[in-house]
């Protein structure tokens, strides 16, 4: 059976033609081996992208003094507030008129 792709948008109501090619679908046995193995080449190239594009996402690991009630306000959004503080920083960094307002 071919693949048939439509998109039915928010408040639009499929054709009979579209309900019937749902529940044909519906009946069509699930198969898992659609996709050709990989080659080890292709493992290899995989992981070399991986590799780049976590070496790419690092970011440097530095020390800050900030204040306990700072710091307890941020452990109050739960957890990730690491995260949550470099975003915040990363906002605010960029925003001309906190980088005043905080100079």
């Amino acid at each position: 059976m071919a693949t048939i792709k439509t998109t039915i948008y928010d408040g639009q109501q499929p054709t009979e033609a579209q309900k019937a090619e749902i529940e044909a679908a519906s009946k069509q046995p699930i198969s898992f081996d659609d996709a050709p193995e990989l080659t080890p080449e292709q493992y290899a190239e995989m992981a070399e992208l991986a590799r780049a594009k976590r070496e790419d996402a690092v970011k440097p690991v530095i020390s800050l003094r900030i204040s306990p009630d700072t710091l307890e306000k941020a452990k109050a959004t739960g957890k990730g507030y690491t995260g949550f503080l470099s975003r915040l920083l990363d906002n605010a960094i960029n925003d001309p008129s906190m980088v005043l307002k905080s100079l």
